[in-house]
């Protein structure tokens, strides 16, 4: 997939009430994705530091309805203020 349609598809995904939380799309040699988003997108508070793990597995259920050939990769989760999800994408050869 072309970068930028890459881009427009992890923003979407993770965007909530119209506003996205994605800060950088980091595209890797091996076609792979890292998305670093801002932790807004999780709505955390100081009764809620860090993400559930159910709120982790909605992400990843939601890139997977947004786009039926993607995948997540195991690795996620946090480095300085932002929050990272790593993906790519299915093909057939």
């Amino acid at each position: 997939m072309r970068f930028d349609a890459v881009h427009q598809f992890a923003s979407r995904a993770l965007s909530h009430e119209g506003k996205t939380a994605l800060r950088q799309l980091q595209a890797f040699d091996d076609h792979h994705y890292r998305a670093w988003f801002s932790p807004d997108y999780f709505m955390l508070g100081e009764d809620r530091p860090e993400p559930t793990r159910s709120q982790w597995s909605t992400l990843k259920k939601r890139f997977k309805r947004l786009q039926r050939d993607v995948f997540i990769f195991k690795d996620h989760g946090q480095q300085g203020d932002l929050y990272y999800i790593d993906f790519g994408f299915f093909f057939e050869v």
